[in-house]
């Protein structure tokens, strides 16, 4: 049902709106199919006297999901896309999610923040879609702005980096956009207090040009591959997430890897891409490991 389909999550609120509209687009882009799914829970009869309510007729199930497919069709049929399936399903919207993305190509769901701090948090489902999903997850917060023309990726030479490049340089391909690749580092840390005559064993040069240096070569090939475009590479001293963050007012879309190591400064890929997702602006893509290692089988 969803193979290599472009699947997106529909709950009616107005990130959802903007989600899927992102996604039928994106599906066309991509010649493939879109799935609109909205997932049900369905309410528990009013409890009384004597203890909690009882769980509803099929007959009342049955209303609700008609309903829900009545308004779900009305939307899909406002999306620029040409094959377009809807299904109202009953469970839980983060595991119909997470099957659906054992075969689909792209699951897109929208961010769940609410003003003031709040802004700062994902929303449940999108927080679990992009920790545990087996194909790239979009979260969606706002469309890109006018002005911006780049794919920003961060890469730092792990398989999830590879399947985030891989999949930035597609997207700038078919979007006639810019890669904007980010390499994050730092100095390793020396305990000079304790040993305050032990030397620095690595100069602060020889290690920015062994970065500079590693960059280059986890992003070669990629311009061979795809002549129409244009690679910019910066290599940043600070934290993965500052450094990803620091480049947003240029991106019209973020992309990352799941997992990784930095290696100079040890980071973690994950702990990244949340700090990435509950602070930025512009939608963003987290790719799985197992997409660099479908594409190289």
């Amino acid at each position: 049902m969803f193979h290599n389909r472009v699947v997106v999550g529909f709950d009616g609120s107005a990130p959802a709106e903007g989600a899927t509209r992102w996604a039928a687009r994106e599906a066309q882009s991509r010649g493939l199919g879109l799935t609109v799914i909205h997932a049900t829970v369905p309410p528990m009869s009013s409890s009384g006297a004597w203890g909690p309510g009882a769980p509803i007729s099929l007959d009342a199930l049955d209303e609700i999901r008609e309903s829900a497919q009545t308004s779900l069709d009305a939307f899909a049929s406002t999306l620029p896309a040409s094959d377009i399936q809807t299904l109202v399903q009953v469970g839980s919207p983060t595991g119909i999610l997470l099957s659906a993305s054992e075969t689909a190509a792209l699951i897109v769901v929208g961010s769940r923040g609410h003003g003031g701090f709040k802004e700062l948090l994902l929303g449940s489902v999108s927080q679990q879609l992009v920790t545990h999903a087996d194909c790239p997850v979009v979260v969606i917060r706002e469309e890109r702005a006018v002005d911006a023309t780049a794919v920003v990726v961060g890469v730092d030479g792990s398989a999830a980096s590879h399947a985030a490049v891989d999949f930035a340089f597609d997207y700038a391909s078919r979007h006639r956009l810019t890669v904007l690749a980010v390499h994050a580092w730092d100095v390793p840390s020396f305990d000079l207090i304790v040993m305050p005559n032990t030397p620095v064993p690595i100069e602060i040069g020889d290690i920015a040009n062994t970065e500079v240096r590693l960059a280059a070569e986890l992003l070669a090939g990629y311009e061979a591959s795809y002549p129409d475009v244009a690679l910019e590479t910066r290599v940043i001293r600070t934290t993965p997430a500052n450094a990803i963050l620091s480049v947003e007012p240029e991106a019209a879309i973020i992309v990352m890897g799941t997992r990784g190591h930095g290696s100079v400064i040890g980071s973690i890929i994950g702990s990244v891409s949340h700090t990435v997702l509950h602070r930025a602006t512009v939608p963003v893509v987290v790719v799985t490991e197992q997409a660099h290692d479908d594409d190289a089988a």
